[in-house]
């Protein structure tokens, strides 16, 4: 498993990441960041470790919305989106934060 060094709302994040998954992942940074972002430039929270559950809220409803059509001709999992789980990956990539809910 490679390391990448990956950016979201400006703090820096060491992340695992398979051969060859690089461009997959950058992706799913771009998503995140985006994601956060448009959180908080809306004024209402601050707070990033909520910034990121809503963040990680919204983007899972987006693929239930979307019923995992394109994610699932790519390989994705097709079952539903498990948001305890997504909640639970949230809070290992800030545990190092020491601001979590």
């Amino acid at each position: 498993m490679k390391q990448v060094e990956v950016s979201i709302l400006g703090q820096a994040y060491t992340l695992g990441c398979p051969e060859g998954g690089e461009e997959l992942l950058s992706r799913a940074v771009a998503s995140v960041d985006r994601e956060m972002t448009s959180i908080r430039d809306g004024g209402k929270v601050k707070a990033r470790e909520r910034i990121a559950v809503l963040a990680a809220l919204n983007l899972a409803y987006q693929i239930a919305e979307q019923g995992l059509g394109a994610g699932a001709a790519k390989g994705a999992a097709t079952g539903p989106v498990d948001v305890d789980e997504l909640l639970r990956r949230v809070d290992a990539a800030l545990a190092d934060d020491g601001q979590l809910l």
